[in-house]
């Protein structure tokens, strides 16, 4: 079963506060097997790999509740089910969401500051459909801009000259530490006879150990064959060397990745999805535009368990 967003996880967290005080590490254990989730489902982690999706939404789903006047803090980490909750569930809601607590002037009033708008916009209930938590919501849209940005990188390095591109990618592996991250490890060599030959890393001071590489600018769709690999293969072999890494901005056919396997050489192959996600992980024709430091409440600084 699928996990269940955090409004779905309201009205039987808010069930077992009512039975007695609890935690949210208490709780994940009943509902994970109230909703039969697999182990793997409940250790599943967030995007940001801080904690899994299943804590993330179960906190959450406390957290509205609390904010709603239904939960109540009762010492650190632990709640309870108020007189207002335990009157809610007597109700026998089908549902507990958004809009069953939106009914509650204190969530109105939270949601009011969350997403600040005219007053009069919150007399009505809460969208039924915002099911995400405030992570969920942060990471679905940095996954959209980071989308939008790599096919906006790609379609750039298409539109530029070869010898952009070709520069471009020795920029990007000497920036990932091929040739130990020294800029002069880089020489591009494409030009005509180079062999399908674009460029060459020198992994060390002396060039004893000699990196490969061929860039092709392709448009999307236009895939590279495995007749590709093996000539790229066979201007290693003119060359007596052993490494390369074939890198394109389109994508590789099946052949052509089993062509790369079977060779005795070691064959790295990049297509335009991966090119792009290493531009931006290593900063290749990327600029940071604004950085979001998000802070998280530090309960150990306010504990006063060992106070003198």
């Amino acid at each position: 079963m699928a996990i269940p967003d955090f409004q779905t996880l309201m009205l039987p967290l808010l069930r077992l506060a009512a039975a007695g005080e609890t935690t949210v590490p208490k709780s994940l254990e009943v509902l994970a097997k109230e909703f039969k989730l697999s182990e793997e489902e409940s250790n599943r982690p967030t995007s940001s790999g801080s904690q899994t999706t299943f804590y993330n939404r179960t906190h959450w789903a406390k957290t509205y509740m609390k904010k709603a006047g239904l939960l109540e803090i009762t010492k650190r980490g632990h709640f309870r089910a108020t007189q207002r909750g335990r009157t809610l569930l007597e109700s026998n809601p089908p549902r507990i969401d958004n809009v069953v607590l939106s009914n509650f002037e204190d969530f109105r009033a939270f949601r009011a500051l969350r997403r600040p708008k005219p007053a009069e916009e919150f007399d009505g209930p809460a969208e039924a459909s915002d099911v995400a938590t405030p992570e969920e919501r942060i990471d679905a849209a940095f996954a959209e801009i980071t989308s939008e940005l790599l096919s906006a990188l790609i379609q750039r390095l298409r539109g530029n000259s070869p010898a952009f591109f070709e520069r471009a990618v020795l920029d990007l592996l000497v920036a990932m530490g091929y040739g130990g991250s020294r800029t002069e490890a880089a020489q591009r060599v494409g030009r005509s006879g180079d062999g399908g030959i674009d460029g060459v890393i020198n992994q060390d001071p002396l060039g004893l150990d000699v990196v490969y590489v061929q860039a092709k600018r392709y448009a999307d769709g236009n895939t590279i064959g495995s007749d590709k690999i093996r000539e790229f293969a066979g201007s290693l072999d003119d060359r007596h060397a052993t490494k390369g890494v074939f890198i394109t901005t389109s994508g590789f056919s099946l052949s052509a990745k089993q062509t790369a396997e079977r060779s005795p050489k070691r064959l790295i192959l990049i297509d335009g999805e991966e090119l792009g996600r290493l531009l931006v992980q290593h900063g290749i024709g990327v600029r940071s535009e604004r950085v979001v430091d998000i802070k998280r409440l530090d309960l150990d600084y306010f504990s006063e368990e060992e106070a003198s």
